[in-house]
């Protein structure tokens, strides 16, 4: 695959988070990338969605008319007013999110950008400040998103640069990209996380926008062809969509599978539930967006009982 020099590619992301301990092994560095193909329903980085930078505003630190209107006065677009409270107003049918002209004039920090263009050089750089708590851990630089495979060039880049460094490197994904894609990334990757969310093509698609039949490809494709790739399948557990034994039976079956497909019968591949929460409902407010499944809660004891089922049926 022809490219640039890795150093130089750019790409837009919206977070580092350092010292994670969830994300893969040991110690790491996530990397969150814009952009996604899927629209999950419950997707806690509504954020990482769209692939462009976007303004976000949190109306609990605007300091209101009265002492400030620096964001309304430099906006070209007059999407910015102010409410019967005298806080900020945005009209989200008129903002081109040009962050550039509001976020640096709002002293309160209630403006705010999600994403940021960046080069590779930069990125991984940052990531290398921590490579003391890699190789004591075992960890490294994971990629996150958004889907962070939907920005091909750059995340190739990344992990390609990161191999020349020796950073240890990981991936979570959902799977919804091209096979060529996922295969190049994974000569590059010392671990995967895989999201698996449905188990029916249909299902899947009304809550995601976006049927499996790709994903699962991908999956299988890649623990049969990458058979010494630790493998973590992961699948949040969401209330109405896939809390159910038939569901997490189907995926579990896919997991068989792909651990059938390797030399050593399962080497390297795992299976894991996550829990629903509802941590992301606060930046779709920033955003001026409604959380789409609202106050949904899962029953504890049905996690449960499904976490025991997933482990039973995928047991070495």
């Amino acid at each position: 695959m022809l490219h640039i020099d890795d150093t130089k590619q750019m790409g837009t992301i919206f977070n580092i988070q350092k010292y994670s301990v969830h994300d893969g092994p040991g110690i790491r560095t996530l990397v969150f990338l814009k952009g996604c193909p899927l629209r999950c329903s419950w997707c806690s980085n509504p954020e990482s969605q769209v692939f462009t930078p976007e303004l976000a505003y949190n109306p609990g630190k605007c300091l209101g008319q009265d002492k400030c209107s620096r964001c309304k006065n430099v906006c070209p677009e007059n999407a910015i007013g102010f409410a019967q409270d005298g806080k900020a107003a945005i009209d989200r049918a008129r903002c081109t999110h040009c962050t550039e002209n509001c976020v640096p004039h709002c002293p309160a920090l209630a403006l705010i950008t999600y994403g940021e263009k960046q080069s590779v050089a930069t990125v991984i750089d940052a990531v290398e400040q921590d490579s003391m708590f890699y190789t004591r851990s075992g960890g490294g630089l994971t990629l996150s998103g958004g889907e962070p495979l939907a920005q091909p060039e750059f995340s190739l880049a990344l992990l390609r640069e990161a191999r020349k460094r020796r950073i240890k490197t990981s991936i979570e994904t959902c799977g919804c990209t091209s096979l060529e894609v996922m295969v190049e990334a994974a000569k590059f990757l010392n671990s995967m996380m895989f999201d698996i969310k449905h188990s029916n093509s249909e299902k899947h698609a009304a809550a995601t926008g976006h049927g499996n039949e790709k994903i699962i490809a991908n999956f299988l494709a890649v623990a049969k062809l990458f058979p010494n790739l630790p493998i973590v399948v992961r699948t949040p557990v969401i209330p109405g969509f896939n809390d159910d034994e038939a569901c997490i039976t189907g995926i579990a079956s896919l997991v068989r599978e792909a651990r059938q497909s390797r030399p050593l019968d399962g080497a390297g591949i795992t299976y894991e539930l996550l829990p629903y929460h509802r941590l992301g409902t606060q930046k779709y407010l920033f955003l001026g967006r409604e959380a789409p499944l609202g106050d949904a809660t899962l029953d504890t004891s049905v996690f449960t009982t499904l976490a025991r089922l997933a482990g039973e049926m995928t047991k070495a």
